[in-house]
């Protein structure tokens, strides 16, 4: 069979979360190029995997890229894997696959765990359209730059950040969002301690200052687009509104309302009060 790279997802903490295709695959290749072999190696002990390891980190990738691709060449396929999850996503790996496809070798993906992905699946917030921004950048003038640069992106907009950072960022983005903007906090995934969160961002930020562990692991944070409540006619928010109260409860209706168009909860609860009361005449 002709050499591939293959680019292999890895658990991002629940080792049975490792695909049987992941494990064959790793197996069945010349060489593993690890982002840390140092932690790369566990997960091979663990899965009894003897393929020979070799660091290809964001410091080595671009000297390393030409050893690789030479191996490639000569008939050996590599397997490309990352500390945990989907390699090149906010990992190193980009410089390889795109070296790779320039020599015409086949870049084959063998899926799996992702915690952006996994984020985004649990949270509770608009899922159709979204954008992955990786980390946001350590210096609070940069950051409130990037996030001025993003308040107005109506699909939801995804973010890892480090636990050291996470209550400076999440104080900017309320500042640069707003207070009552929605967001998912998702931390741990997979792991003993997970923790799955959404709610406005001051309340958050008020749960992680008084929860030092949450300070603690890794940190995926899904924000919800802007909705600019001022593109809504008061006439269509309760058409809308009309219809959820149809199946929903006052509460659950209000909710959602808030949800999909930012409104302040007391006043979406309070219309949709107003709204039943007048079904009930």
């Amino acid at each position: 069979m002709t050499a591939q790279l293959f680019v292999v997802a890895t658990p991002i903490g629940h080792l049975d979360d490792m695909s049987f295709r992941a494990i064959e695959t790793l197996k069945s290749v010349d060489l593993i190029a690890a982002e840390d072999t140092r932690q790369s190696i566990q997960l091979l002990k663990h899965f009894n995997i003897q393929t020979p390891l070799t660091a290809c980190h964001d410091h080595n990738e671009s000297h390393k890229i030409e050893t690789l691709i030479e191996k490639m060449i000569a008939g050996q396929s590599i397997a490309l894997i990352s500390d945990a999850g989907t390699p090149l996503i906010s990992d190193p790996g980009f410089k390889l696959v795109r070296a790779a496809q320039a020599h015409d070798i086949k870049v084959t993906p063998v899926p799996g765990a992702c915690a952006a992905i996994a984020a985004l699946s649990a949270v509770g917030l608009p899922s159709d359209r979204f954008s992955f921004q990786g980390f946001l950048p350590s210096k609070s003038t940069q950051r409130i730059a990037e996030l001025e640069r993003l308040k107005h992106e109506t699909q939801t907009l995804i973010f890892y950040e480090a636990p050291h950072r996470i209550l400076a960022s999440l104080k900017d983005m309320a500042s640069v969002f707003g207070a009552d903007r929605y967001i998912g906090f998702a931390r741990e995934i997979t792991k003993t301690f997970e923790t799955i969160k959404k709610m406005p961002l001051h309340q958050l930020i008020e749960f992680v200052e008084q929860d030092h562990h949450q300070q603690k692991g890794e940190i995926v944070l899904v924000v919800a687009g802007k909705t600019d409540i001022t593109d809504v006619t008061d006439a269509k928010l309760d058409e809308i509104m009309q219809r959820l109260l149809q199946d929903l409860s006052v509460k659950a209706a209000a909710q959602v309302a808030t949800d999909l168009f930012g409104i302040k909860k007391k006043v979406a609860y309070q219309r949709a009060l107003e709204l039943m009361q007048q079904n009930d005449e």
